[in-house]
């Protein structure tokens, strides 16, 4: 029962993240809107019992692709400057 719950929250929160995250004025927002639901998405896989798929999530999704937005994004602004 509590699981059910928690996943039903755990979507919420995932689907106002996107919506935030697509409706965000600003760039460096969206992107840490972005980063967020793929950490919430972790907490969804370990609900699910897939800790192989929730690890590499926080890896890949959470920690690598949120690094280069950011990084690419300082990179357009100096060049913008």
């Amino acid at each position: 029962m509590l699981v059910n719950i928690l996943e039903i929250v755990v979507s919420v929160l995932m689907l106002v993240l996107a919506f935030f995250a697509i409706n965000s004025k600003s760039l460096i927002k969206s992107v840490m809107f972005l980063s967020s639901l793929s950490m919430l998405a972790v907490v969804g896989f370990v609900l699910m019992k897939a800790p192989d798929v929730a690890v590499t999530e926080a890896v890949i999704g959470s920690g690598l692709v949120t690094t280069l937005f950011v990084f690419t994004l300082l990179s357009a602004r100096k060049v913008g400057n």
